[in-house]
């Protein structure tokens, strides 16, 4: 026993007794080790503190919270649910559509073998197709701004406010060209609505909140920067596209991007398949000028000059006898136009325009297509290497691409295809002007179909009222009344007719 002691208790004694005598001069020798300040407190870390990094601009040390303004914005972002109609034949288990611009082998309206054999014709059958959007109110009567492809050929449009409840709309105007509609609440009311920002104002990396209806989950907050701004990605002759890393998706198109001031500064629009944190708005700057014009005409009207241009090069800058390659060169000029008139030549570089820098060759497009049609503008340009100036009085745009309106916003779609008339297509028709609108399709069993309306027709009056452009069509149908039939004059190779198309 005494030796068993003697073995584990005496050192087990000894060690505790180390501790006790030896504990406070370590302490107090690490309190006084030349590597610790002298006046550290007992309680402050031995690890050196690391280095501050530099403050961020501005001061700002937190991420700024966006509660405020989703709650002051969502009232005024709605979600916007459509349906298409579509109708099709039926006949021995497979679709068919008659085709009266594109007529088979048989000189009959149906083919013969058909009527011979008996095959069953069952009635036609109506396909709903149903899409989602969003959009938000921009005034108390309840106009909503959202995408052209969102309402586009819709005949019926529901919008569902934050408050769940839903309310049929209707289109006022539609431009394609930068994919935005304007539609209107049908019922009467005091709505809450959002105010547009600056665009030009927001900076890169500025904060931005994103607000919509991604895959139908309602009232969705997403937020980013401000990528970059200018962006032109093909989607049309007006691109100028902010970029943005806030989440956009299926769904979000129409809705709001807004600051941190809860005021709009783009319009959601489209995203990169396969990207990640890369959407595109249309800035605000844009969509006030294009809505201010929805509103009060119900289509959009643009300056035109009638040239063709390109960018300037660097290898083109020595030739052209230019110092940099700002401006835009013409690459052709079509006769009979504005810029042929002025004197414009292909090979000329447009400097200035109406008082504004061309610094890049699209910024001529946007800045004639705002110029108000029949102004008189000055054009600065390079010609032999020397500079000079031109006298140019703008024209009106014609729409080049097939148009399918609808009744007023009513969204009952004739199942039209139109065109303006140019003096090249009054030309290869034969036409002895340019008045009316060209019917170039005619959808299969559509209320324009029903009355008789074909491919190739000139559309000359709507209830009474000339014709001259897709405005003056939109406008006439605008005021008719559902009740009764549309009156077209309509003029099919050397002569005139009328022909009432029933909306019943």
């Amino acid at each position: 026993m005494d030796l068993w002691v003697k073995r584990h208790v005496w050192p087990l004694l000894a060690l505790g007794l180390i501790l006790v005598l030896g504990g406070p001069l370590w302490a107090q020798t690490a309190r006084t080790s030349p590597s610790t300040p002298s006046d550290a407190t007992p309680n402050q870390s031995l690890i050196a503190p690391t280095q501050p990094t530099q403050p961020p601009v501005g001061g700002i040390t937190t991420l700024p919270s966006v509660a405020p303004v989703a709650e002051k914005s969502k009232p005024a972002v709605v979600n916007i649910f459509t349906v298409k109609t579509f109708n099709s034949r039926r006949f021995g288990g497979r679709n068919r559509q008659p085709n009266r611009q594109f007529p088979g082998p048989f000189p009959f309206p149906e083919n013969p073998f058909e009527e011979f054999f008996g095959f069953p014709q069952a009635p036609p059958q109506v396909f709903r197709e149903r899409a989602l959007g969003s959009g938000f109110i921009i005034d108390r009567e309840g106009y909503v701004i959202t995408n052209n492809h969102v309402v586009e050929g819709a005949d019926e449009i529901k919008v569902k406010l934050d408050d769940k409840q839903e309310i049929e709309a209707e289109v006022v105007g539609r431009d394609p060209k930068t994919d935005l509609a304007l539609i209107k609440l049908k019922k009467k009311g005091n709505y809450p609505f959002l105010n547009f920002g600056d665009s030009d104002k927001v900076r890169i990396g500025d904060w931005l909140v994103a607000i919509g209806n991604p895959f139908g989950l309602e009232h969705t907050v997403t937020t980013g920067i401000l990528s970059a701004r200018g962006r032109a990605i093909g989607a049309g002759p007006y691109d100028d596209f902010l970029q943005t890393d806030a989440s956009i998706n299926p769904g979000n198109s129409g809705g709001p991007l807004l600051d941190l001031n809860g005021e709009v500064v783009g319009i959601n629009t489209m995203i990169i398949a396969g990207g990640n944190g890369i959407g595109f708005a249309i800035p605000s700057k844009l969509a006030r000028k294009i809505v201010d014009q929805l509103k009060s005409r119900g289509h959009v009207e643009r300056g035109w000059i009638g040239v063709v241009i390109q960018p300037l090069t660097n290898d083109m800058v020595k030739t052209f006898g230019v110092d940099s390659v700002k401006g835009a060169l013409v690459g052709d000029v079509v006769k009979d136009t504005p810029a042929a008139r002025a004197g414009l030549r292909h090979g000329d570089i447009i400097l200035e325009f109406d008082g504004q820098s061309i610094n890049e060759y699209g910024d001529l497009t946007t800045v004639v297509a705002d110029t108000p049609v029949g102004k008189t503008v000055n054009v600065v340009i390079v010609r032999d290497k020397k500079r000079t100036n031109l006298k140019l009085t703008v024209d009106r745009l014609v729409d080049d691409s097939p148009t399918s309106p609808s009744l007023g916003g009513s969204n009952i779609d004739l199942g039209l295809s139109l065109r303006e008339i140019t003096p090249d297509i009054a030309s290869r028709l034969n036409l002895e002007d340019s008045n009316g609108l060209l019917v170039e399709q005619v959808a299969p069993n559509s209320l324009a179909d029903a009355a008789g309306v074909k491919a190739r027709d000139v559309i000359v009056e709507v209830d009474h009222k000339p014709i001259k452009s897709l405005g003056d069509f939109n406008s006439a149908i605008r005021s008719h009344s559902k009740e009764e039939p549309i009156l077209l004059w309509v003029k099919r190779g050397d002569r005139n007719l009328y022909l009432p198309v029933s909306l019943k």
